[in-house]
């Protein structure tokens, strides 16, 4: 299966975490929310990843993956208990395309560090997606 197809399902999947999250996160504290949100990940992961056989590669990975993967995940809980309190003190439908602004963040920070290509079309891309996103967030 391609990349797009797994895109795809991650953005159906982010989409119903917006929604669950929203609901979940009412009338409590939204960093307890994120923790027992974090827990779930974390569980089922790791299951998977045992299921799989997939952490016997653990001792081959190098220093510099594990300092970017720790590094990975700090962003990740970071940006999860800014997104939970962002959803529960305001519309979802205001919170989920200001989050997607992190679209346009990594196309520039693919070029800019990755050296991707930055062609017109993604440039015009990049612009309509901040647009829609700022349009959608505040309309």
């Amino acid at each position: 299966m391609s990349w797009i197809f797994w895109a795809v399902l991650s953005a159906i999947f982010a989409a119903a975490t917006a929604l669950l999250a929203k609901v979940g996160v009412e009338g409590i504290d939204s960093n307890l929310a994120t923790a027992i949100r974090t827990t779930v990940v974390l569980v089922f992961t790791w299951i998977l990843a045992l299921s799989l056989n997939a952490h016997h590669g653990i001792g081959l990975i190098g220093r510099r993956s594990w300092i970017f993967l720790l590094l990975s995940g700090l962003c990740t809980g970071l940006s999860w208990l800014c997104y939970f309190r962002a959803l529960q003190i305001g519309p979802v439908s205001g919170v989920a395309p200001i989050d997607k602004l992190s679209v346009a963040i990594v196309i520039v920070a693919g070029w800019l560090f990755f050296g991707e290509s930055m062609s017109p079309a993604k440039i015009a891309g990049a612009v309509l997606v901040t647009a829609g996103a700022l349009v959608l967030a505040f309309a």
